[in-house]
């Protein structure tokens, strides 16, 4: 009681609505637009070989308890003793016949006269043979046209004489939060199952993918309506729905589509040449935080991606990016943030001469990259140069972050597995609860360079350090290599050993 008492005091509380806001209604009713898109609608079947089980090929597959667990040797003596013939072991039986798993999921067709369907490529991947179903139950033999695993999509085509209905793509951008929805599509089975809801959210990061961009909608979801698709009230599809967010594999009212406007050019790139082809820019990125920003002199704060490394004869390092460079602005597109930019880089064509704004030595500069082919596996680029010589000297402290560091000797090499190539500086020791630490800085890392200067020795640390601290700088900027690769790691600046800071 008292939570509804609350409740309604907050909703009296609450300003008029401005006339627009209250002309907006829920529709009284789905149906008209139900029943125009369900026939566009499709289930799609999908079905492998799967190795059947010696003595029973229809028998589902034994329960294994994971290594070490107190259950395994109860698992192992229950089924030995459960064998069909009895015994602890069974001599090898001959092959038997694979038996068939299905999938199930939907998706809905684009083109009725050319028969092309558009599905989730988790739907079919791996599928020895794929079926489209009709709305009508027809079901048809589909032709694989091509899939992109990085966004999900698959693309298909059937041919039959009976006629078909299409749906057409709608401008995902212009979808609102708070705008109505449709899901339709196949879950658990159940064809042509239509649900209603809002746009929950839009620009979601749900880490599946480089091009993370899903629609959050509360319109049920549920497994098998994978693939199909998400209307807007025009009756156009505005996203592929694709995942959803589920303890329990059910519908919590989270669920998460593909944008239209992401979707479009892929199903065109498939439908037209089997598969994608992506801009590429050949660097190594990482997020801009306030203390990078700050040790930077970065104007307007946190924004853009920082350039940790460019890749050895990639587009980026032909042009003149290099290590330390912010990317603010790709082809006239704002990178907001850095996981803004791999999707920018991508919707570009290969080929293309695009201007590209960075921030460099606390100025913008323009330069001119052309782009290349994101490649189908990014190869490991080496590190160049010359190995730095021993110096025979005892390990620094740096006083004031909590690192001990020393020049790179065949010992140290060996003792933290650096390669042969590597210069800079390395971490022996990282004093716990200091700036270091905090940053997650491990013995065995390597400075390569401090305030984008190359360092070598760790005099040449502790001078970069000292001039930062004369400037009254209260943050330094280090570039170190680890096991994950080359990242920014910016460093609050403390006082002198003795001193406040």
């Amino acid at each position: 009681m008292r939570f509804a008492v609350l409740a309604l005091a907050a909703a009296m509380a609450v300003a008029p609505l401005a006339p627009a806001a209250q002309a907006q209604r829920a529709p009284e009713t789905f149906a008209p637009l139900a029943r125009q898109l369900l026939p566009a609608v499709v289930n799609i079947s999908s079905t492998q070989a799967v190795q059947a089980r010696p003595g029973r090929p229809d028998a589902p597959d034994v329960p294994q308890a994971p290594p070490g667990s107190p259950f395994e040797e109860f698992f192992r003596d229950f089924f030995n003793r459960n064998r069909p013939e009895g015994g602890p072991q069974q001599p090898q039986q001959p092959q038997r016949p694979q038996r068939r798993g299905q999938s199930l999921g939907s998706g809905f067709i684009i083109d009725a006269q050319a028969g092309i369907v558009v599905t989730n490529n988790h739907v079919i991947d791996g599928a020895d043979e794929i079926n489209v179903i009709l709305s009508d139950n027809t079901s048809i033999r589909a032709e694989l046209l091509g899939t992109d695993p990085r966004t999900d999509i698959a693309v298909l085509r059937i041919r039959t004489d009976k006629p078909l209905t299409a749906v057409t793509f709608g401008n995902s951008d212009e979808a609102q939060v708070g705008d109505w929805v449709l899901a339709i599509g196949n879950p658990f089975g159940l064809g042509g199952s239509v649900t209603a809801g809002i746009v929950s959210a839009r620009g979601r990061d749900i880490r599946q993918g480089l091009y993370d961009d899903f629609i959050q909608t509360d319109a049920a979801i549920n497994r098998g309506n994978s693939g199909g698709p998400l209307f807007n009230m025009a009756g156009q599809v505005i996203g592929i729905n694709t995942a959803i967010y589920s303890p329990s594999g059910g519908s919590i009212g989270i669920g998460f589509s593909i944008p239209s406007n992401l979707a479009q050019r892929i199903v065109a790139q498939l439908r037209d040449g089997g598969r994608v082809r992506r801009g590429w820019l050949g660097v190594n990125i990482q997020q801009v935080t306030d203390e990078i920003a700050e040790a930077l002199r970065l104007p307007g704060g946190a924004r853009g991606a920082l350039v940790a490394r460019a890749q050895d004869d990639g587009p980026a390092a032909k042009a003149g990016i290099r290590s330390g460079d912010v990317i603010l602005r790709f082809n006239g597109a704002d990178v907001r943030e850095m996981r803004n930019l791999p999707r920018i880089v991508a919707d570009n064509t290969v080929g293309a001469q695009v201007p590209v704004v960075i921030w460099r030595d606390g100025k913008e500069e323009t330069v001119t990259v052309t782009l290349g082919e994101l490649p189908t596996e990014q190869a490991q680029a080496a590190g160049g140069g010359q190995p730095a010589q021993p110096e025979p000297a005892r390990p620094v402290e740096l006083t004031g972050l909590g690192l001990l560091v020393a020049p790179i000797t065949d010992e140290l090499r060996q003792r933290f597995s650096l390669r042969a190539e590597q210069r800079g500086v390395v971490i022996v020791e990282v004093a716990p609860n200091s700036p270091a630490a905090e940053r997650e800085l491990r013995p065995g890392d390597v400075i390569v360079e401090v305030q984008q200067e190359r360092v070598t020795t760790p005099a040449e640390v502790q001078e970069r350090i000292a001039r930062l601290r004369q400037q009254n700088r209260g943050v330094a900027l280090f570039a170190v290599e680890g096991q994950g690769g080359q990242r920014f790691v910016p460093l609050r600046l403390r006082g002198e050993r003795g001193s406040p800071g």
